[in-house]
């Protein structure tokens, strides 16, 4: 019978305390398009609405605009690093059939792996559009 009461004593506790929350916040300035490291950020016990909670949903990631100490990191606030930078000198592919043609281009926006970004090649001074396929390379026409 005790142990009945305590463990209704113990329920009514946990229903009446509130949930404990954390915050997912920026340890350091970090920048605009810079990755974010485990040093970077810091969780702390509050609750934020639309604030990240869990350090590897960051950690790894871009920052898409500046972030500062004590702010709460939400979701928008970062972005999947760039492969490519703007001005890099990329690899164009262009596959059709058995055809193959290779050449360098000069990136004119950033992106990361899958994304589209425009390229000026470089021997025919044409702007492509071409999707990033990794660091300093781009595939330009359709599936590979």
């Amino acid at each position: 019978m005790a142990r009945a009461v305590l463990l209704a004593v113990a329920l009514m506790v946990l229903a009446t305390s509130p949930l404990r929350s954390e915050t997912l916040v920026a340890a350091t300035t970090i920048r605009g398009a810079t990755p974010i490291g485990a040093g970077d950020v810091t969780v702390v016990p509050e609750s934020v609405p639309g604030a990240l909670s869990d350090p590897h949903e960051a950690i790894g990631m871009e920052a898409r605009i500046n972030l500062y100490p004590g702010r709460p990191i939400r979701a928008a606030d970062l972005q999947t690093p760039a492969v490519i930078d703007r001005n890099d000198i990329v690899t164009l592919r262009f596959a059709a059939g058995g055809l193959m043609i290779v050449t360098d281009g000069r990136a004119l926006d950033r992106a990361a792996e899958g994304e589209r970004l425009r390229v000026i090649n470089l021997s025919s001074r044409m702007t492509v559009t071409a999707t990033a396929t990794g660091p300093g390379a781009a595939r330009v026409g359709g599936a590979p």
